[in-house]
């Protein structure tokens, strides 16, 4: 799932709107190249993301929550399919309130498994926030670095070679997409340093009120893992009794349809005594 998309922050996400925008810029150019002459430059945004390290950080951020979604996702979906061929396999013998509770919690499972999915990969669901969350930063970077370059080099028009917008041909000499990543690593380096500098102003040792504050958060976080464990322990419980409740109505139905074989078989051989003997 790539990011790239969203890093093309200067172009429309409609692709009839970008052809639209990019006809009238063509026309707009070759009415006014007659007036003066345009400078214009591209630069290729795949290429970029790819050598920009936040952007790879990023994606792989994104890539293994993804994953973990989608294995809860479809440890859900498993998890309903064996309720489902157990309900199949056992609904001969089960009476119409067990097949109804059963249908019941398989209903509630598979809502519980769209809304998930929707929260995950909804479109406002956490991949999509997350995403923009993480993509922001890079837009920016690669946005001011165009931004100084075109300045500096007081070009008219900065082009996206990998964008939808069809490129059919480009001249080497006016990619700058190698200007824009060393003007993000200057940059970024000179975010370290100014990051050095003022850690070195940071006194090393914690003062009381810092251990407080600290000390505080830790119990914050405590009493959070506390309160999710015991909730676990209650729907754990829940669940325990649920199943014995099942069970005990199970063993009871199987004690009538036994004791009804029984009566059957009684009846059955009371006849035949009755038949001998007549």
């Amino acid at each position: 799932m790539s990011l790239v998309f969203l890093a093309r922050f200067f172009l429309n996400s409609y692709q009839m709107r970008k052809i639209f925008l990019f006809t009238v810029l063509l026309f707009s150019v070759s009415i006014s190249w007659s007036q003066k002459n345009q400078k214009i430059a591209y630069i290729d945004m795949e290429y970029i993301l790819e050598n920009v390290p936040e952007y790879l950080e990023a994606q792989n951020t994104l890539n293994g929550k993804v994953v973990k979604w989608q294995q809860k996702l479809d440890k859900q979906a498993r998890f309903i399919e064996v309720i489902k061929t157990d309900l199949a396999n056992e609904k001969a013998i089960l009476t119409k309130d067990l097949i109804e509770e059963k249908e019941e919690e398989i209903s509630l499972k598979q809502d519980e498994l769209r809304r998930l999915e929707s929260l995950y990969f909804g479109p406002q669901g956490d991949m999509f926030t997350i995403r923009k969350q993480l993509v922001r930063p890079i837009q920016d970077q690669v946005y001011n670095a165009i931004q100084n370059i075109s300045a500096k080099k007081k070009y008219d028009f900065v082009f996206d070679k990998s964008s939808e917008l069809v490129m059919l041909y480009s001249n080497k000499k006016y990619d700058i997409s190698d200007l824009v990543l060393a003007s993000i690593s200057k940059t970024r380096l000179i975010g370290q340093k100014k990051i050095k500098k003022e850690e070195k102003k940071i006194p090393k040792a914690l003062t009381n009120q810092q251990k407080e504050v600290v000390a505080k958060k830790q119990a914050v976080v405590a009493k959070k893992l506390s309160d999710r464990e015991a909730k676990k322990k209650i729907i754990a419980e829940k669940r325990k009794e649920l199943l014995k409740k099942r069970e005990e109505k199970r063993a009871l139905l199987r004690e009538k349809k036994e004791a009804l074989k029984k009566k059957k078989e009684e009846a059955r051989k009371k006849k035949e005594t009755q038949d001998n003997n007549n």
